[in-house]
């Protein structure tokens, strides 16, 4: 998948753009350019601080933003590596708790670039490189890493971590990963490492063996969930157990039936690390302070939400496949208490329309589909006919967000609105919506 940035800053863009026209962002994973690119840097991936690795399909970025929290919450300082960004590229790289300034990435986007020649690095690669050089030359305790697509080929891969982790497991990126879930599976548990800690979900049968398999081959230990550690949920709070004993932890503030498990992985990836003492009372604190933009997000007051009559709520998800759409349509009827709930969608055009729709299609009163302006999306058109296929019948087409929101506050009665398909989007919502990721 080609990568998209722009930045206001003239230094940064000017990286940006020399970036471009370097590389041409080509679709082909694996280790062999990032590793030659990394060499001539100095191999700055061998002097991070402790790497705390995750993969997964759903909710990877919510198990970092966690493992983050936590590790701030000890009193200790963690870079953060994350994909895509939102609003601007400098949410990617979080540098000792703090998003990376513009001419600091300046600097090292032409510090790299420098060294780029003849290597064919892609647009991720370049970034993941420029990322480790920073890690390595400013002081923190940790690093947290998001794997950017599948894992063994994915250009994070070249770390030496502390230990490792599996979020959820989905169909998704099937031309690059493969069309079943266990080969999936086998494609995300590449990132095991030999004696490192691989902390995973509970998963089916088949594809528990075929991370197992691979754990096996590397030479790493696998921590499974219902076998090394668990949890249970119950009306006041989440109980975390495995063989250092049992932990009571606060429900998650990110919104969502999915994030407790999110929270746990965290917890669990934590624990079965000796490095870092991170005291429980860091990890409870955690589960409230922990924040992940667009992932079931209620947008502020801003000029879009003033678009709707008092008393609307807005709803932003960055989620764009079948296992998304199903967390996201458990979290909103959480919310809706018999209420209409509009949905306004924007998908890529790889991405499966029918598949996001269906979880959410009962609870739907109204449709409108947008585009995703600068990438190769579905038409508006076509995704309201996957709309109509699936039973909804009140479909509309808008050509921005600020004209479907303007649309469905015309009767003047509170909205419950959805806005969901791609982080693309999302980040377009978030700007429009003056709601900057910090």
């Amino acid at each position: 998948m080609s990568d998209h940035a722009t930045s206001s800053s003239s230094a940064v863009q000017a990286q940006l753009d020399r970036l471009w026209g370097l590389s041409p962002g080509a679709d082909v994973l694996g280790l062999d350019r990032i590793a030659r690119l990394l060499a001539r840097l100095g191999d700055p991936q061998r002097s991070l601080p402790p790497v705390f690795h995750v993969a997964g399909t759903n909710g990877k970025g919510s198990t970092c933003a966690f493992l983050r929290a936590a590790i701030e919450a000890a009193g200790l300082e963690a870079h953060v590596y994350s994909s895509p960004h939102l609003v601007r590229f400098n949410e990617r790289i979080r540098l000792a708790g703090r998003l990376i300034d513009d001419d600091t990435l300046a600097t090292l986007l032409a510090e790299v670039l420098d060294h780029a020649d003849g290597i064919g690095a892609s647009f991720f690669e370049v970034t993941t490189a420029a990322a480790f050089l920073a890690f390595a030359r400013t002081p923190a305790d940790a690093c947290v890493i998001e794997v950017g697509l599948g894992g063994r080929l994915d250009a994070t891969n070249v770390v030496q971590p502390l230990v490792t982790g599996i979020a959820q497991l989905g169909i998704d990126h099937q031309s690059f990963l493969g069309d079943t879930l266990e080969a999936i599976a086998g494609e995300k548990a590449g990132i095991a490492k030999q004696g490192v800690p691989l902390v995973t979900m509970r998963y089916p049968p088949n594809v528990t063996q075929r991370i197992a398999q691979v754990a096996a081959a590397a030479g790493a230990p696998v921590h499974s969930l219902g076998v090394d550690w668990h949890f249970d949920l119950t009306d006041r709070d989440i109980v975390y157990r495995d063989g250092k004993g049992p932990l009571h932890l606060p429900k998650p503030a990110l919104p969502g039936p999915h994030q407790p498990s999110n929270l746990a992985l965290a917890t669990a990836m934590l624990r079965h690390q000796a490095k870092l003492d991170i005291p429980n009372a860091a990890i409870a604190a955690a589960a409230t302070t922990a924040r992940w933009p667009a992932r079931m997000q209620r947008l502020a007051a801003g000029p879009l939400t003033a678009l709707l009559p008092a008393g609307s709520e807005v709803w932003l998800d960055g989620g764009h496949n079948q296992a998304a759409a199903e967390a996201v349509s458990a979290a909103i009827r959480e919310r809706l208490d018999h209420r209409p709930l509009d949905l306004v969608c924007g998908m890529l055009a790889n991405k499966d329309a029918a598949g996001l729709l269906a979880p959410l299609a009962d609870i739907a009163s109204s449709f409108t589909a947008i585009p995703v302006p600068g990438h190769d999306h579905h038409s508006p058109a076509a995704l309201a006919e996957a709309a109509r296929t699936l039973g909804i019948t009140t479909i509309a087409t808008a050509t921005t967000p600020a004209e479907a929101l303007a649309r469905l506050g015309e009767p003047g009665e509170p909205r419950i609105v959805l806005i969901l398909g791609s982080l693309y989007l999302a980040g377009g919502v978030l700007a429009a919506n003056d709601e900057l990721p910090d």
